[in-house]
């Protein structure tokens, strides 16, 4: 592999402006087909093989046109102190907020009147206006919500207290500062890692190429495929991401042949065919992952896993063509201002003389390849894991086994309007119809009765009898009167543990004929299913990578080393989510204003997103170990050589990572707040513990042991050179010339 992806960087390199303007044009095509395709709407989300989903099934059958699974919003009005709803004055206000409502979009299906409908608390002081739409939520059109917004904007006067929820104001998150920040945090990363604004453009231009070819393809394709507009969220995430990390490995590795005296050309083919195997390896990390999402069989998840997985591969394929390329325009503004002073005061000196590498490090020749030159950080972190090996094993694991604790508590589920903070209308209209009506008010289960009318009345004086059961309302039969819905209200808020039980409860005490849906059965499901999709993702995507690994490294216990190292940093990621979102530890920290369940796709989401990024970092690292050892390097001194060369720019893509993920903290959203807080902590675990710290006191502790590999399966496994063994012999030198390349 390493000479093929050679010849593909001198290539690239050569032909860097027919290279160029095919990834320009892709992108233009690209967006050109986003520009002109019709708008993308919500996928349609479905649990198959849930009684949830039997249950939404069944009622577009026996119920058509119902819009089961349309929008919802519930305008709140409260009365002054000492007032009613039922006073005439604001009856006439609720009244005539229906009229408008009715009139306000041909996206309505139903406005209901409080009044009628007995939609006034028992007090007086809290009434409410049901709307229903013919299409989901993220289907409704601007102008629609718009209407529904200002509609109850105009309602307030005469002290009436109006607010808005539902789902019918959900939209997609926007982007906001903290988003904003993070990339300019990367920027700067970037520039001291390099110490040149050209270098440091270079990752950030690629992989902001590579999202925008991904995501504008799936926006043209999201109408034909059933993407949704959601679909582009996790490929930008991903795209972004590991875009930069790849793009920055070769730039990195591409400034260190420099340095070591090669010419541009051949400094190109060689980091293409080195860094560039360990990018291919770790770009398929990833789409195993996110192809993994399979497992789950959840169509929605199945399709944003390809999705981004096709972005993921756009990503490597520039890294491997665009980047060489756009080296060649760069000439020498690729290396910094001391480098390239360096340089010509290096002019005419033999190739044994200390140069700057790369990565800002200096390093003794390729020609000898014995010195080590002068120690920077990574040298002198590696050293003294090196010597004292277990105490660091020991800290490092009992230190992340400590944080994983809470992980034990974990409780999954879907934020409700509750979950969100204060200031949010959506929010304030749960807290008033919670005072008025009480906590599971909303959030009611929908019983639906395959059967005639006794078999409802039957189910609704079982049902009756429940604990957890508030109200219970009488059944509403279709046309056939072969089918009947019935709403029950529970005692405990949607998210709680006690509705959970009682959907469970509903469903043991009553026969096959009756089945719970509604948004909290359909996000309990949901949970579930997650849950139960965890282990079997978990040892799929686990399983096929430390396969991937062993073809690389030609070792058995450097993957499973990886795979657990990265169980762990999961694990003690999950640890603090659970105690900051969850318990509430430090939650005003990170502006956590309600504690909650866990979002159910928040340990799969993690395994997949956080492990195509360790075993970025895993596969980067180790290699350059491993590349060290098979020429002739003692294990020690290998680790050592990995750190020196490797280090660095590791730690400058963890922390760029850090950056771009934490900058969704600032978000309102609790799901996206979530989401932000357990990449970046699990980022930090992995790179700075598992990989920086746990990962060279193991291989210190078992030394040659690491590398071994029985002799038939050495035979059998096929032979990737991701070292570059292949590229130790000259080839294809500029003007003819003869040069000798030896490596140690």
């Amino acid at each position: 592999m390493a000479t093929f992806l050679y010849k593909l960087g001198r290539s690239a390199f050569r032909r860097r402006r027919l290279v160029a303007l095919l990834w320009v044009a892709l992108l233009a095509l690209a967006g050109v087909g986003a520009a002109t395709a019709p708008a993308a709407t919500s996928s349609s989300f479905s649990i198959p093989g849930t009684e949830a989903q039997k249950a939404f099934d069944l009622l577009e059958q026996r119920f058509p046109g119902g819009n089961a699974d349309g929008a919802t919003a519930r305008v709140v009005f409260q009365a002054p102190d000492g007032q009613k709803m039922t006073e005439p004055a604001h009856k006439a206000k609720v009244q005539k907020v229906v009229a408008e409502l009715k009139a306000g979009s041909d996206q309505v299906a139903q406005v209901t009147d409080p009044y009628a409908a007995q939609a006034v608390s028992k007090d007086g002081s809290t009434a409410y206006v049901s709307v229903s739409y013919k299409v989901s939520g993220m289907e409704l059109s601007d102008a629609t919500r718009e209407a529904l917004e200002k509609t109850g904007h105009d309602a307030q006067g005469q002290g009436l207290t109006v607010e808005i929820g539902g789902d019918a104001l959900q939209s997609m998150p926007e982007t906001g500062a903290g988003e904003i920040v993070g990339v300019i945090i990367a920027g700067i990363v970037l520039v001291i890692t390099f110490g040149s604004l050209v270098a440091a453009g270079l990752p950030l231009l690629t992989a902001i190429i590579g999202v925008g070819i991904g995501v504008s393809t799936i926006t043209a394709l999201a109408n034909v495929l059933d993407l949704g507009s959601t679909t582009s969220t996790l490929a930008m995430m991903i795209g972004l991401a590991v875009g930069i990390d790849y793009a920055l490995f070769i730039v990195s590795r591409y400034r260190a042949e420099l340095a070591e005296g090669r010419e541009r050309e051949e400094a190109a083919g060689h980091a293409v065919g080195t860094a560039g195997s360990a990018v291919v390896f770790a770009g398929l990390t990833v789409v195993i992952a996110l192809v993994g999402l399979a497992v789950v069989n959840i169509p929605m998840l199945t399709k944003m896993g390809f999705a981004a997985a096709g972005t993921v591969l756009i990503a490597v394929l520039i890294a491997l063509t665009l980047i060489p390329a756009l080296l060649g325009f760069a000439g020498s503004r690729v290396m910094g201002r001391k480098d390239r002073k360096s340089a010509g005061k290096d002019a005419g000196t033999s190739l044994g003389k200390t140069a700057e590498n790369g990565a800002g490090v200096r390093s003794e020749s390729h020609a000898t390849g014995k010195g080590e030159g002068r120690p920077n950080a990574g040298t002198r972190w590696a050293r003294f894991v090196i010597r004292r090996p277990v105490m660091v094993l020991l800290v490092g694991v009992l230190g992340l086994g400590a944080i994983a604790l809470p992980a034990a508590s974990l409780e999954m589920g879907l934020p409700d309007d509750g979950a969100k903070p204060a200031s949010a209308t959506e929010r304030r209209a749960y807290d008033l119809l919670s005072d008025g009506f009480g906590p599971g008010f909303n959030g009611p289960l929908m019983v639906v009765v395959d059967g005639d009318k006794d078999a409802a009345e039957s189910t609704v004086r079982t049902v009756e009898k429940l604990d957890g059961v508030v109200a219970v309302t009488p059944p509403t039969p279709n046309k056939a009167g072969d089918t009947a819905m019935i709403t029950v209200i529970p005692k405990d808020r949607p998210s709680s543990v006690a509705t959970e039980e009682l959907v469970h409860d509903i469903r043991e005490v009553t026969g096959d004929d009756v089945l719970v849906t509604g948004a909290t059965a359909m996000n309990i499901d949901f949970s579930q299913k997650m849950n139960d999709a965890l282990l079997p993702y978990l040892a799929l995507v686990v399983g096929l990578a430390f396969l991937l690994l062993m073809v690389v490294f030609r070792s058995v216990l450097v993957p499973l080393k990886a795979a657990l190292g990265f169980l762990l940093s999961v694990v003690a990621a999950l640890g603090a989510v659970v105690a900051v979102f969850q318990w509430g530890w430090l939650g005003s920290l990170f502006g956590v204003e309600q504690t909650g369940p866990i979002m159910s796709m928040m340990p799969i989401f993690m395994v997949g997103v956080v492990f195509g990024l360790a075993m970025d970092y895993e596969v980067f690292l180790v290699t350059r170990m491993r590349e060290a050892y098979v020429h002739g390097e003692r294990p020690g001194e290998a680790i050592v050589s990995g750190f020196r060369h490797s280090a660095r720019v590791v730690t400058a893509a963890a922390v760029i990572m850090i950056a771009v993920f934490s900058g969704f903290i600032g978000m309102d959203d609790q799901m996206i707040k979530m989401i932000g807080f357990g990449l970046a902590v699990a980022v930090l675990f992995d790179a700075f513990v598992v990989r920086m710290a746990v990962v060279p006191a193991v291989l210190a502790l078992l030394g040659h042991k690491a590398w071994w590999l029985p002799k038939w399966l050495d035979k059998a496994l096929p032979n990737v050179d991701v070292e570059g063994e292949g590229l130790v012999r000259p080839q294809g030198l500029a003007d003819g010339a003869e040069r000798e390349f030896a490596r140690v």
